[in-house]
């Protein structure tokens, strides 16, 4: 007979009773982001976007230095908070405020800190919705990213009760007043040649679609290693054993992945798109997985002047993304049912973001 004494110093993580309304949460683990990361990010998306390629063309717009791309900055920043608020999750619902509102460079360190705004246990009594407040800071103390999210969350013992329902208020749209655009930036001899793409802010018109014309295909080790790199330790992207039993049957690709290759597929179109300011809404409509073939469309929902600038504007943007189905052979992403849209099964995301673009000198 064994004596062997099972050890409790194991960390779960939270579930959702563990979670109290206004309870602050320091992430662990601050993460130094390199040149290794960049280079490894593209290998993984194949981002083209030409501001974080290229430190001559960062230096002529006004930047120290090439900055690290926004999305894998965000993932970073994003991977801090899984293992408290989202390992036990049964899935990500959805984001809002999102602001990209300092630059990230190559040798900058980013620690992420997260506030309970919402909570609502569901009907079931099963699990919970947990909205939180997330906030990275870089070593200097300056606030890189500030979000909201909003995560399903398992109950670890379903006779807790139910906490009192508070959902946030929260903006449809980060406004343009509120977007940040470094201080360093100045656009006014932009050369579109660094690009190769010749539409710049004022080119694009509100209403009209871009289909992106490249797909690509994602194994299981391609999302895999992406979302080690991001540290993200949520175990329905990593444990096929524990995923089989589920309604899904195997791993999940991560969704901020799939933002990022959509993100990536969407240059073609968008080329001189320089950099991320916000992140408004969004959903992950449906689940990825390996060796599905992502494609993606992007419909320009506003134009934004920004203050004080002449020389760059905000285009705010709808991305949608796809599995299995080329950009320009599905017309609608939904239906109506009642309020409630169904998502069309080969839509995985439908994001709704702003960007920053040159303007045509006045």
């Amino acid at each position: 007979m064994s004596n062997t004494t099972h050890s409790s110093k194991i960390n779960a993580g939270n579930f959702f009773e563990d979670f109290k309304l206004n309870q602050l949460i320091v992430h662990a683990t601050p993460r130094t982001v390199g040149a290794g990361e960049a280079a490894l990010y593209i290998a993984l998306t194949g981002a083209r976007q030409a501001l974080h390629s290229a430190d001559t063309l960062a230096q002529s717009l006004g930047y120290p230095e090439r900055p690290v791309d926004d999305m894998l900055a965000f993932h970073i920043a994003f991977g801090k908070t899984v293992p408290d608020i989202s390992v036990n999750a049964v899935a990500n619902l959805g984001y809002a405020e999102v602001q990209f509102l300092h630059p990230v460079y190559a040798g900058d360190t980013l620690s992420t800190s997260s506030t309970v705004i919402g909570l609502k246990q569901n009907s079931n009594g099963k699990s919970g919705v947990v909205y939180v407040r997330s906030v990275s800071t870089n070593q200097l103390q300056q606030t890189v990213f500030s979000w909201v999210r909003w995560v399903m969350v398992h109950k670890k013992d379903p006779n807790a009760p139910a906490p009192v329902t508070v959902i946030p208020s929260l903006a449809d749209f980060v406004a343009s007043a509120d977007l940040a655009v470094p201080a360093c930036l100045d656009a006014r001899k932009f050369n579109t040649a660094h690009t190769g793409g010749a539409y710049l802010w004022d080119d694009y018109t509100v209403g009209e679609r871009i289909n992106h014309p490249t797909g690509m295909t994602i194994s299981d080790t391609d999302h895999t290693l992406a979302t080690k790199l991001y540290q993200n330790n949520a175990r329905l992207h990593f444990d096929e054993l524990m995923m089989k039993p589920s309604s899904f049957g195997r791993r999940l690709m991560y969704g901020g992945h799939v933002i990022s290759v959509c993100r990536a597929l969407s240059h073609d179109g968008l080329e001189n798109a320089l950099s991320v300011l916000a992140i408004n809404a969004g959903v992950h409509c449906n689940p990825s997985f390996g060796d599905d073939t992502i494609y993606t469309w992007t419909e320009v929902l506003d134009k934004h002047n920004l203050p004080n600038r002449t020389d760059v504007g905000a285009l705010r943007l709808r991305m949608v993304g796809l599995k299995n189905t080329p950009a320009d052979t599905l017309a609608s992403t939904h239906s109506m049912d009642g309020d409630k849209k169904i998502y069309h099964p080969n839509v995985v995301l439908d994001l709704d973001y702003t960007v920053l673009m040159p303007r045509k000198p006045a």
